[in-house]
């Protein structure tokens, strides 16, 4: 069976929940899931470093029990995301869990896992990279990941700044592999709108923020309920990298997200360390497609609206 066949195997809509920092937790995981979608956490997510082991029997344990209990349902496999930089000091550790556990799909980010993907396919698992550019797909490629995911203009957190019609034409033009596409997709007409551009699934974040399950504090959960497009900023403030972020949760830090300085290594000064607001804790990222959030609701109850939306855009269209 071929890598795409077995990503898509066991969904019932194509669709990826992105791996969230401090947001995505095993009980989003599990609901997504279990609902039918690809669900997947940071390994950083889990702290201290050894709640890893415990994350991950939980979540198959719980699919596991599932899958007994409903046997012709269709129960997607879930991901875990690992940070490829120097600075994570517990990459080793995430990976020999990881591994130890025969995670289905491991989604890398930043630079090319070359040793990860090697231990991943020893096993059978498959390995998703997360690129902005061609160029960090060539390099991701040749390091021997089965996908790549687009991270296009519009997604939250640190995203790119390339039109998906573009990125998506170069990447294709080069790689007839899976393709998974980010940015400002919030219901089933944006997956199918992702298929149609030629790639195989969509990839949603900021839509599953908005979730019970999720582990973002309720404030921030409303905060996506009440903000549009219009409510993103998309600066390399706040960590060095660009990123996209809520305008309300920068103005409740006491900045002013319309004046915000030019440069990634300017910094406003505050009397103590702790009065600094920090990223993805106190400045909240969101994507473009926030618009499109009209309530909080249980994930897996989100999933089953999203599969409505994604036939009744099939159906439009006659397809």
């Amino acid at each position: 069976m071929s890598v795409r066949a077995r990503l898509l195997e066991n969904l019932r809509v194509p669709v990826i929940g992105a791996p969230m920092f401090l947001v995505s937790g095993p009980e989003l995981v599990i609901e997504q899931c279990k609902a039918g979608i690809i669900g997947s956490f940071p390994a950083l997510n889990a702290r201290p470093q050894e709640l890893l082991d415990e994350w991950l029997t939980q979540i198959e344990t719980a699919l596991a029990k599932h899958k007994r209990e409903h046997a012709t349902a269709k129960v997607a496999p879930y991901a875990v995301n690992l940070i490829v930089n120097p600075a994570n000091k517990r990459l080793e550790h995430d990976t020999e869990v990881c591994v130890r556990h025969k995670v289905p799909i491991v989604i890398t980010s930043l630079s090319a896992p070359t040793d990860i993907a090697r231990r991943v396919h020893d096993y059978g698992g498959i390995v998703l990279h997360d690129v902005i550019r061609v160029r960090h797909g060539e390099k991701a490629l040749e390091a021997g990941v089965d996908g790549l995911i687009l991270v296009c203009a519009g997604a939250g957190g640190h995203a790119g700044r390339i039109n998906p019609f573009a990125l998506v034409n170069e990447v294709r033009a080069m790689f007839d592999g899976p393709l998974v596409l980010a940015g400002a997709i919030t219901n089933g007409a944006g997956v199918l709108a992702a298929q149609a551009m030629g790639c195989d699934a969509a990839y949603m974040g900021t839509r599953f923020i908005a979730t019970r399950e999720s582990l973002a504090v309720e404030r921030y959960k409303q905060m996506l309920v009440e903000s549009s497009a219009e409510d993103i900023v998309y600066t390399p403030f706040f960590s060095g990298v660009a990123g996209s972020y809520l305008k309300p949760s920068i103005r409740a830090a006491g900045l002013d997200p319309d004046n915000l300085p030019v440069q990634a290594g300017e910094k406003l000064k505050y009397t103590s360390r702790d009065e600094r607001p920090k990223t993805w804790k106190d400045i909240w990222g969101a994507g473009q497609g926030v618009g499109n959030i009209d309530s909080v609701m249980p994930a897996g109850a989100l999933v089953d609206r999203i599969v409505q939306e994604y036939e009744a855009a099939r159906k439009k269209l006659g397809s």
